[in-house]
């Protein structure tokens, strides 16, 4: 059996996240090659498409969300993410253990509330119209003045499929968004589902577009529990490895796993970038001693930066008399010629970001 480094790793995980090189695609086609995008916050997938797709403009994610061919919703992990429609509805229903033992972790907050009577309530107010769950919850607690508020909107939230209303807001959304009923929302947009287990085909998806991994990678991924049985199952029509530790790792056979002498370019991810939260080993794309440093106490996971295809810093912007700044904290001295590429994607990516700032200047700290 094969044993790929880490340095091959990380080259197989880049071009499966098109970070080896822009490509030339449409919004919809790289957001499900991507595995969904995380989509905390509305900024970050738009940052997290410009720096994978070439020609990338603001409108070209705007236009497939109005259009309603990719929703932002709640899906892996409980958190939001940007997926097409046809994946939330064919991967929705798979993700359902998740969401649910999200509230059932929350028990002590949850305690005494009754689904079976707020599920119909929560669902007849949303088919009324869009509501931000600000909202919502003041409207479900007239009906359940008992119970807590916020325990009543996360229990919404992960028990109803439902989907986020874009706006004419500049990413898209404003920071209370409206939510309404995936079913309502997505009424003649998606096709009928394709036979076969959703589970299985959910974690091909993530083979394709973070392998070669473990089950305890996908598990970390997908929030799923018990997918090293599907990966058995799936066996026959997999490739398998082992990295250098000796773990067995499962890819796609005619999957892109580059030489190790691949070049990789200075990038710029977002917060909550799924390349840094998708493997329960992140060794292929960051050091073990900065993790802390980029996933928070309070679990923020901030930007990075990538050099020769790691994780050698994080980044945050600001607008300043009309200079937009990007400052990068390194985790350590960066090579001149590291430091040079980034400040040039760097002030590209603020003329993204920020298109009506006068001057555009890129910082390199120490962290």
């Amino acid at each position: 059996m094969e044993t790929l480094t880490a340095r091959r790793l990380n080259r197989a995980t880049l071009a499966r996240q098109m970070l080896l090189a822009r490509e030339k695609s449409d919004v919809t086609t790289a957001v499900e090659r991507l595995g969904g995008m995380q989509a905390q916050e509305a900024r970050h997938p738009f940052a997290g498409l410009w720096t994978r797709v070439d020609g990338f403009r603001r409108e070209d994610l705007h236009r497939a969300l109005h259009g309603r061919d990719v929703v932002r919703a709640t899906m892996m992990r409980a958190t939001l993410h940007l997926v097409s429609a046809a994946d939330y509805a064919r991967f929705r229903p798979a993700l359902d253990p998740v969401l649910a033992a999200a509230l059932n972790g929350r028990s002590r907050l949850t305690a005494g509330l009754d689904l079976e009577a707020l599920l119909p309530v929560a669902r007849e107010i949303l088919t009324e119209g869009p509501r931000d769950f600000t909202t919502l919850r003041a409207l479900l607690q007239e009906k359940f003045p008992q119970a807590d508020d916020r325990a009543l909107g996360y229990a919404v939230r992960t028990r109803l499929p439902l989907v986020m209303v874009p706006t004419e807001d500049r990413w898209s959304f404003p920071q209370a968004a409206d939510f309404t009923l995936a079913e309502s929302r997505l009424e003649g947009r998606t096709r009928q589902a394709a036979p076969g287990d959703p589970v299985e085909e959910l974690v091909l998806r993530y083979l394709a577009a973070y392998g070669p991994a473990t089950a305890a990678d996908a598990q970390t991924w997908s929030g799923l529990k018990g997918l090293r049985a599907v990966l058995d199952g799936l066996r026959p029509k997999l490739a398998v490895f082992r990295d250098e530790k000796g773990r067995e790792l499962f890819d796609l056979p005619d999957a892109p796993r580059p030489d190790e002498d691949v070049p990789a370019p200075a990038r710029f991810l977002p917060d909550f970038d799924n390349l840094v939260l998708a493997h329960a080993d992140r060794a292929r794309l960051l050091d073990e001693e900065h993790r802390g440093q980029v996933t928070t106490k309070n679990l923020r996971v901030r930007a990075t930066f990538l050099w020769d295809g790691r994780v050698r810093g994080t980044w945050q912007t600001e607008l300043k008399r009309k200079t937009a700044v990007l400052r990068m904290a390194a985790f350590e001295t960066l090579p001149r010629e590291a430091v040079s590429a980034l400040r040039e994607e760097g002030e590209e990516l603020l003329r993204f970001l920020e298109p009506d700032a006068a001057a555009v200047d890129v910082r390199v700290e120490d962290a």
